[in-house]
C-alpha cells in the first residue's frame, strides 16, 4: 500500500515527534501493541489461543502442518513477542522447516514470508472508528490490511478498560462489504459524515446507518459524500476533516464547479428503511446538518492547483483536530498551514519526512477512543 519505502530510524523519530506533541498537548497516548498485549494477558490463554488461531486462518492458515509449526513457534514467545511478530511477519528463514504439499511447492520460492508483515498499521485510523457510544470494527477492503481489524475486536472485547464498559460494536468486522475509518468523521454528537470512497461501499454506510438508528445511538443523520475514486484521496479525511464547530479543511479537487459534490443526507424512515436526500451543495448540507448560519471552507494551499495538489499528496487536509481550533499537521505543508493559521486555527506543525511517504497524515496516524463531550 506505499509508494515509497521511508527510513525507519528517522519514521521512528518522527513518530516519537508526534506522539510527544499530542502528549504536550494533554493528550493521553495509547500505544496499539501494548493494549492488544493487555487484553491477551488479561483474557487468559484461552482468549490468547482463540486469537493466535483466528489471526493464522485469516493469514491463510486454517489447518495443516505449517499451521502447526507456526502456531508452536508464536506460542513458544511472551504474548508482547508474539504480538510484535504478528505485526511485524514471520520470515521463512526463522523457522526450520520446509513445507513439502503442493500448495507450498507451487509458490514464488523466493518470497521471504510465511506471515506478511502488516506496515500500514501505523495508520491506526482505518481499522476501527469510535462513534458516540461505541464504535465500528471495520472490514477493510484490501486482504493485506483485512487483518488489523481483529486486535482492535480484541481490545474491546477483553482489555479492562474497554471490555464490559457498555461499549456498543455498531458494525463488527464480520461483514462483506468494506467501510475504513478514514471515511468515518463524527461532525457532532446527531451527524457522522462517511466518504463513498475507494475503501468504502455506499452498502456499508447505509448498513452502519441502519444499526445507528436503531440502536438508541444518538446519532440522527449520516452524510455520505461521494470522493473520487483514486489512491491520491483514498479516505474521506485525506480531503476532508472537520477542524472547529464551523470551520473544516478541504481539498480544492473533490469539488465541481461551484464548489457541488454528490452528497446524500441519510435519516430513519419507516419499518426500518433509510430515507435519502440527495444535494450537491456541501457548504448548504453542512450547515443545515450542524444548525450554523455560516461556516469556514479552508482549501489546501489555499486554493493555488500546483500548491494544492503538491499538498495533497502529503496529505495537507489530513488534520487532526485535537480540541476545536488546535490541529496536528506535517511541518512539510506549510501553505497549508500558513493558511489555517490565518482562519485563526492553532496549528502544532510534526516531523514529516519520511512518515509522509506512507501516504498518511496526523488523522490517520490516530484513532480517538475518547473525547471529552463539548455539547
Amino acid at each position: 500500500m506505499f509508494d515509497d519505502i521511508p527510513y525507519l530510524p528517522i519514521a521512528q523519530q518522527e513518530h516519537d515527534n508526534f506522539a510527544d506533541t499530542l502528549r504536550q498537548n494533554q493528550v493521553e497516548v495509547l500505544y496499539l501493541e501494548k493494549l492488544v498485549v493487555e487484553a491477551l494477558d488479561a483474557g487468559g490463554e484461552t482468549v490468547k489461543a482463540d486469537f493466535l488461531t483466528q489471526m493464522l486462518a485469516e493469514s491463510g492458515y486454517v489447518a495443516g502442518v505449517l499451521h502447526t509449526v507456526l502456531k508452536d513457534y508464536l506460542n513458544s514467545m511472551t504474548t508482547e513477542e508474539m504480538v510484535v511478530k504478528l505485526m511485524a511477519g514471520v520470515r521463512k528463514n526463522e523457522l526450520d522447516y520446509v513445507p513439502l504439499d503442493l500448495v507450498s511447492a507451487a509458490e514464488e520460492q523466493d518470497y521471504p514470508f510465511f506471515l506478511d508483515p502488516m506496515p500500514n498499521l501505523y495508520f491506526t485510523r482505518d481499522p476501527a472508528a469510535s462513534i458516540g457510544d461505541g464504535l465500528s470494527i471495520n472490514h477493510m477492503t484490501f486482504p493485506a490490511r483485512q487483518r488489523e481489524s481483529l486486535f482492535m475486536a480484541t481490545i474491546i472485547a477483553h482489555h479492562p478498560r474497554f471490555a464490559n464498559q457498555g461499549l456498543h460494536v455498531w458494525r463488527d468486522r464480520d461483514q462483506t462489504t468494506r467501510i475504513e475509518g478514514g471515511d468515518e468523521l463524527v461532525l457532532s454528537d446527531t451527524v457522522i459524515a462517511i466518504g463513498v470512497s475507494e475503501r468504502t461501499a455506499a452498502s456499508a454506510i447505509e448498513d452502519i446507518a441502519r444499526s445507528l438508528f436503531a440502536n438508541q445511538s444518538g446519532f440522527e443523520k449520516v452524510l455520505a459524500i461521494r470522493i473520487p475514486h483514486n489512491h491520491a484521496m483514498m479516505h474521506l479525511d485525506t480531503v476532508f476533516t472537520m477542524i472547529n464547530h464551523d470551520q473544516f479543511t478541504v481539498h480544492p479537487g473533490i469539488l465541481g464547479e461551484g464548489g457541488q459534490i454528490d452528497t446524500w443526507t441519510l435519516t430513519a424512515g419507516k419499518n426500518g428503511e433509510l430515507d435519502i436526500k440527495h444535494d450537491r451543495d456541501l457548504k448548504r448540507v453542512l450547515k443545515e446538518v450542524l444548525n450554523l448560519d455560516d461556516l469556514d471552507l479552508i482549501p489546501t494551499g489555499g486554493g493555488d492547483p500546483l500548491i494544492a495538489d503538491r499538498e495533497q499528496w502529503n496529505d495537507g487536509s489530513n488534520t487532526l483536530a485535537i480540541a476545536p481550533g488546535v490541529v496536528v499537521t506535517y511541518n512539510r505543508n506549510y501553505v497549508s498551514n500558513q493558511v489555517l493559521r490565518e482562519h485563526g486555527l492553532k496549528v502544532l506543525e510534526v516531523l514529516s519526512s519520511e512518515l509522509s511517504r506512507g501516504r498518511g497524515g496526523p488523522r490517520c496516524m490516530s484513532m480517538p477512543l475518547v473525547r471529552e463531550d463539548l455539547s
